[in-house]
């Protein structure tokens, strides 16, 4: 009570024009009262004093406090708190349309820099409630050295109020076995799983959030069969089973997953090598080209921490989505949910569901999974092939009934950010005699370019060669995806430096102690990792990087090697600070090449390495911190942090590359468009394919001013001058949707072209407009208690049936199907990849002077 009447007085001495009628209840741990507040007595006297000197105020209990009137304002839409706005707008998670008051004055701060009182687990607010304040808060270090700074005991954010614990118990056990067994169980399983499946179309994988569902029953199962014996080594006192199995636990066995997901992009490079190029590669240049440029990218995340991860601004809805799921997992585990069916129960029955109806689609009628069903009533009439085709086509036959084919792009049960498109088609590059979409070069007669051509063996570029053979040709969409990353690229500094130059510079010289924000406070119980940590990965990863550049025949000098470090360096920040706030990455793997190809002409294997350098640098960065913006959340010890992230990317890279060694050694006819089992490595080819565009062929012969595919020189500065008008709008109209419009996640939209095409953009659009506004809206409590669950359940049941399908009856049998459900898809002219025009005897296309 005592509390109660002190929070109401504060609010009558610092604002008394906007002081409560009546007081809500405040909890002791969200506003505890600073040491230094006078006693409460005085305070209430100095408070009567005021109620007798001014009439504003009255006693009676339904009396209300005389407010000001305002006209209202007209157009423009600008706020009278100009300050307060201009702060927060490069923020779009953050509410402007509230009044300055409900952010500053909802909930009084605490004077003291000290977080307040850890509580166990199990004290913990309901992940799933709505927190109704949304109060005013920075994180800036501008007042570093002040004793007087006002720290929150909440985020100012709703979404992480909702989703997060602002409570923990330092003493909770988390380096244990059963971490670190079932985090290297899953490291091996899901790494190995979706690296086996990447080299098929479509491919499904295996999201963290699997691992997430599945490491608690199996964590509990540990925690009841292990023997709880003690053991004491060189003084360290240990058990096999310590306890309960935490959250901490559960967390960092699901981050060991989530590092692995996307594999290791260094494959690639192998897989071009030995089957587009046809070189051997041995294991002791895989293995260190592999590990060196997947790890490197560990040590730029950690000097990221203090621009991406301690601010409370850089939200990472990802995280967000995993920290309500591991609460609400662990607070009702083994409890009987009422009124609906529990979690873990849906789980299951979605998992089955999804695993019995892939046999449908993925085995015995598979054309519902590219369902081009135009061109089952006209599989001859190339422009009906052309525009609702699949394989080569357009895809505007709009949705399928193949999960796998759905989610291509991704989940959209998880991010519905996207753009639906079709393009126009003409005979611009004489595309008209070259199927529509096609990952695949193609030489003046309209068939594949053969690399083997102008690629000597030792793996350069043969001019006299090339000027015998053909010029290169690209798909339509081959074309649009290059000028649309040509945008991106440029797109990525300019909206950086518009938005978010000034958080910058200010972070520049920040800490984790000059963080305001409740979680910040909260991780100062625990040891920061030292930036000499990160630095010696770094100098260990860039030595071993070194040494294979130099002692393998890869064209690549070590100069080249550190430009590509530093070009990841630089893009990990910008790149990073909008994945923090969209959830979207940026792909920028066309800039590397444009780069090394303008450097080392005539190097394609060199062109790949570089690209792998600088890409996965950068993308493993961003990866790494979403994944301490997680461990923050959720109170991991950021050293425990460290070790789980570093040992999981350690051992999958041995994974990946024995599974991909032995998949180019036993499965018959790998990489190539007649594999029958969908093995035909898309974005392997896509990859192999810019090899020779841009490292074999070079951009100075294909796009440099007077070349052939020079106009999509013209996306830059589309790109560079795109986030302009839209940034000075949103200054204008600061509470309009202006400030919403993000022009680098606009271009990534279409950074899935090709192989994806139109009927994957519309299948996924389709599906998250159902889930993610019309259910989101109108059954909200379903989609928070069930929409990613159900993501999770869809991936793991088409997964699951795939293993079993292809090693129980395809591998080792070679049964196939042969009735008109599965080849009436595949007798048409879309899946032959018949262009709109044909070539008459002896015509050739393109131009005829290349070289």
């Amino acid at each position: 009570m005592e509390s109660i009447l002190w929070h109401q007085a504060i609010l009558l001495i610092r604002a008394p024009e906007a002081a409560p009628s009546i007081p809500s209840p405040v909890s002791p741990l969200t506003a505890a009262r600073p040491p230094s507040s006078p006693p409460l007595p005085s305070l209430l006297q100095s408070v009567a004093a005021m109620e007798d000197s001014t009439t504003a105020y009255t006693t009676g209990a339904a009396e209300h406090v005389a407010v000001p009137s305002y006209r209202p304002r007209q157009m423009p839409d600008v706020p009278e708190d100009v300050d307060f706005i201009m702060e927060h707008l490069n923020d779009p998670n953050f509410d402007l349309k509230k009044p300055r008051s409900m952010h500053s004055m909802a909930e009084p701060k605490s004077k003291s820099k000290e977080p307040r009182p850890k509580a166990s687990f199990e004290q913990s607010e309901d992940a799933e409630s709505h927190y109704d304040s949304d109060r005013y808060s920075t994180s800036r270090a501008e007042s570093r050295n002040s004793t007087a700074i006002e720290f929150d005991d909440e985020s100012p954010y709703p979404e992480v109020r909702a989703a997060v614990s602002s409570v923990d118990d330092p003493l909770m056990p988390v380096n244990t076995f059963r971490m670190w067994f079932l985090g290297l169980f899953f490291t091996i399983a899901v790494s190995g799983t979706n690296q086996l499946f990447s080299l098929r179309y479509p491919s499904v994988f295996v999201t963290g959030i699997v691992a997430q569902l599945l490491a608690l029953p199996l964590g509990k199962g540990l925690e009841f069969i292990l023997p709880k014996t003690r053991f004491n080594t060189f003084g360290y006192v240990w058990s096999f089973n310590p306890g309960p199995f935490s959250i901490k636990e559960h967390v960092c066995i699901t981050v060991m997953a989530n590092v692995v997901v996307a594999g290791a992009y260094a494959t690639d490079v192998i897989i071009t090598q030995r089957i587009f190029y046809g070189e051997q590669v041995s294991y002791a240049y895989q293995i260190l080209l592999v590990l060196s440029t997947q790890i490197i990218g560990f040590s730029f995340g950690g000097f990221l921490r203090q621009f991406v991860v301690w601010p409370s601004s850089m939200i990472w809805p990802g995280a967000l989505v995993s920290s309500a799921l591991f609460n609400t997992l662990h607070r009702n585990y083994g409890k009987n949910d009422r009124g609906h069916m529990p979690r873990e129960r849906f789980f299951v029955i979605a998992l089955v569901c999804s695993f019995v109806w892939f046999w449908v689609p993925g085995y015995l009628f598979t054309a519902l999974s590219v369902f081009n069903w135009v061109c089952w009533i006209a599989p001859n009439n190339v422009v009906v092939n052309a525009l609702f085709g699949t394989s080569s086509g357009l895809g505007m036959s709009i949705f399928t009934f193949d999960w796998s084919m759905i989610s291509y792009i991704g989940s959209p049960l998880v991010t519905p950010v996207r753009i639906c498109h079709w393009e126009t088609v003409t005979n611009a590059w004489d595309t008209a005699f070259l199927p529509i979409s096609s990952y695949f070069a193609f030489d003046n007669t309209g068939t594949r370019y053969d690399p083997r051509a102008i690629v000597t063996p030792e793996g350069l570029f043969d001019a006299k060669a090339y000027a015998e053979y053909s010029p290169l040709l690209m798909s339509a969409t081959l074309a649009l995806a290059y000028g649309v990353q040509f945008a991106s690229f440029i797109s990525i500094f300019v909206h950086t430096a518009l938005w978010f130059r000034r958080d910058i510079m200010r972070r520049l010289r920040s800490t984790l102690k000059d963080e305001r924000d409740i979680h910040s406070r909260l991780m100062l119980s625990y040891p920061e990792v030292p930036w000499y940590w990160y630095a010696s990965i770094f100098v260990v990863c860039f030595v071993v990087l070194l040494v294979t550049v130099s002692v393998f025949p890869t064209q690549l000098p070590a100069w080249a090697a550190l430009i590509g470090i530093i070009l990841s360096a630089i893009l990990a920040l910008p790149v990073g600070m909008l994945q923090a706030v969209t959830n979207q990455q940026v792909p920028t793997q066309v800039m590397y090449e444009l780069i090394i190809g303008y450097m080392l002409p005539g190097r394609p294997v060199a062109n790949m390495i570089f690209k792998v350098i600088g890409y996965i640098g950068t993308a493993q960065a961003v990866t790494f911190a979403g994944d301490m913006k997680l461990g923050h959340y959720m109170k991991i010890p950021p050293r425990i942090m460290f070790s789980v992230q570093l040992v999981a990317a350690f051992v999958s890279c041995f994974v990946v590359i024995f599974v991909q060694d032995w998949m180019l050694n036993n499965i018959e006819d790998v990489c190539t468009r007649t594999q029958v089992n969908g093995f035909v490595c898309p974005s392997s080819n896509t990859f192999a394919t810019a090899s020779l565009i841009w490292g074999g062929i070079g951009p100075r012969r294909l796009f440099s001013p007077g070349s052939p595919y020079s106009p999509l020189l013209w996306f830059f500065l589309v790109g560079g001058l795109a986030p302009i008008p839209f940034y000075f709008l949103a200054r204008r109209y600061p509470l309009s949707f202006w400030r919403y419009i993000n022009i680098p996640v606009c271009f990534a939209g279409l950074g899935a072209l090709p192989p994806a095409n139109g009927i994957n953009y519309a299948s996924w659009g389709i599906v998250g407009f159902i889930f993610n506004f019309f259910i989101r809206r109108y059954h909200f409590r379903w989609w928070m208690r069930y929409n990613y669950i159900l993501s999770a359940a869809l991936d793991a049941g088409v997964v699951i049936a795939l293993i079993v399908i292809f090693f129980a009856i395809q591998y080792p049998t070679g049964v196939e199907i042969e009735w008109w459900g599965n080849t009436v898809w595949v007798n048409t002219a879309d899946t032959m990849g018949t262009s709109l025009r044909e070539l008459a005897e002896g015509q050739t296309i393109g131009p005829k002077v290349w070289s």
